[in-house]
């Protein structure tokens, strides 16, 4: 119950204590994924990692474990993490390809209703023609479907252009 950390404390220990707190031992993302790859390669490395698939783990999760504690151990900062994610999780399936072990990607591909596709169709549409008129006082309709039923016409207005601003002067 008392083993939690008192608040603050972090502010009284040393600086640079810690791994990630110094500047990383791999500045370039070439050689970063370079390292992730030899470290990879090795027998004992791939048995790990095809254990963890095996065990339900998904390629997602493990590349993030792996990119993770190479931050924490100050290897490579995580902006290069970010870069190299791709690539490493590319080739973690590929060693699960050449194992022939099923695996999870761990990438949901959730499938979207047509009702929320059509609406956000339409919500862009009726947002350009709002931006049209806003920019040249017209307005495009022609983007929209035709109505089924007919709808009646309304008599067109003329629109008066009046002076508008701080500096424009009213009329009498």
């Amino acid at each position: 119950m008392f083993s939690a950390p008192i608040p603050g404390q972090s502010l009284t220990s040393e600086p640079k204590n810690s791994p990630w707190e110094n500047p990383p031992q791999i500045s370039s993302p070439e050689d970063a994924l370079m390292w992730h790859i030899d470290r990879l390669t090795k027998k004992d490395k791939v048995k790990a990692a095809i254990t963890m698939l095996q065990l339900g783990i998904d390629v997602v999760t493990l590349t993030e474990g792996i990119l993770r504690a190479a931050v924490a151990e100050g290897r490579h900062t995580i902006d290069i993490s970010l870069i190299i994610a791709p690539i490493v999780h590319e080739f973690i399936k590929n060693i699960a390809e050449e194992a022939n072990i099923d695996y999870e990607e761990g990438i949901d591909e959730e499938e979207v209703p047509q009702e929320d596709i059509d609406y956000a169709i339409q919500s862009r549409k009726a947002s350009k023609i709002l931006d049209d008129m806003e920019d040249k006082g017209e307005v495009d309709l022609s983007t929209l479907e035709e109505p089924t039923e007919e709808t009646p016409e309304m008599p067109e207005e003329t629109i008066e252009d009046k002076p508008m601003g701080l500096m424009s002067r009213r009329n009498m």
